[in-house]
């Protein structure tokens, strides 16, 4: 465990995607329009290959437990 996420890759994806403004609202949208499962597969295409400002890989799953509970 790392801060509560399963390992520090996972932790540093969801720091960003909750934590930059276009990145949170645009997940909100889409969260909102498709569910938590696609948004995170539309998500990915549009991110795969490409990694956080500090290194961590944007993977799927990472992007999908980002998403959890993002509507809460």
């Amino acid at each position: 465990m790392y801060n509560g996420h399963k390992n520090k890759n996972q932790w540093n994806v969801s720091l960003w995607i909750n934590n930059t403004e276009s990145m949170y609202n645009e997940a909100v949208r889409l969260v909102k329009a498709y569910g938590q499962a696609k948004a995170a597969r539309m998500m990915y295409r549009n991110l795969e290959g490409t990694r956080t400002p500090d290194g961590a890989r944007y993977s799927r799953i990472a992007i999908f437990n980002a998403l959890d509970g993002i509507l809460d």
